[in-house]
């Protein structure tokens, strides 16, 4: 991925979110009921990718980011459980749902950490995690995201930002189901676990990096 092409993409997609006529190839859906607004002060966007551990960690250090909340959605099966969703049977995606300040910082912006924070041309995958529970997806809850959701997608197409097709997949969001309290903030709980020394680490400082000026303040 070229981190420099993805802002400069972003800087188009700011001053042309009002376009109309992008739309990436994604599966069939039914976009119908989505509503308008959303009415109240804060904003929900919830991210499919890869293992929420992560997702959870890299988002928490944004200003205007008020919660995240790891847990799972996009299946069939009411109530999943870790080793339910784990083994891909329940059609349930790992995901954090976030609730934001649009007053502070914008759904575009949430939008481009998105892509940053994870790779979206795996398919059912990120890194040596496998399975659908670990697809890349976003889930709609408005119009308004839909819509700067597909501007974003093709102008990332476009530009030609990744090397392979991006395959993330864009649908309205659904109940979204808490995961077990253990996988709550669990960078914060667990960072001298292997897997958050290894994995999580180098990529949070990364994510880090990159979203220096919306970083919050001693963190």
């Amino acid at each position: 991925m070229h981190v420099k092409n993805l802002f400069i993409v972003l800087v188009a997609f700011v001053a042309c979110t009002s376009c109309q006529g992008h739309k990436p190839q994604t599966k069939q859906v039914d976009f119908s009921k989505l509503p308008l607004k959303n009415a109240a002060k804060l904003d929900t966007a919830t991210f499919a990718a890869g293992c929420f551990w992560c997702t959870e960690a890299q988002f928490k250090e944004l200003k205007g980011v008020v919660n995240v909340v790891s847990g799972y959605t996009g299946g069939w099966t009411k109530n999943p459980t870790y080793t339910q969703v784990c083994s891909g049977s329940t059609g349930h995606a790992e995901a954090t749902q976030i609730i934001f300040d649009p007053g502070v910082i914008s759904y575009d912006k949430l939008l481009e950490a998105f892509f940053v924070a994870h790779d979206p041309t795996e398919l059912n995958r990120q890194g040596n995690d496998v399975g659908t529970q670990y697809r890349s997806a976003i889930f709609v809850h408005t119009k308004e995201q839909l819509d700067k959701t597909r501007y974003y997608l093709s102008a990332l197409e476009k530009e030609k930002v990744f090397n392979k097709p991006i395959v993330t997949e864009v649908v309205p969001a659904t109940i979204f189901y808490p995961a077990e309290d253990y996988h709550q903030d669990y960078y914060r709980l667990n960072g001298k676990e292997p897997y958050c020394q290894l994995v999580i680490k180098p990529k949070l400082e990364k994510f880090k990096r990159i979203f220096s000026k919306v970083v919050k303040e001693g963190q």
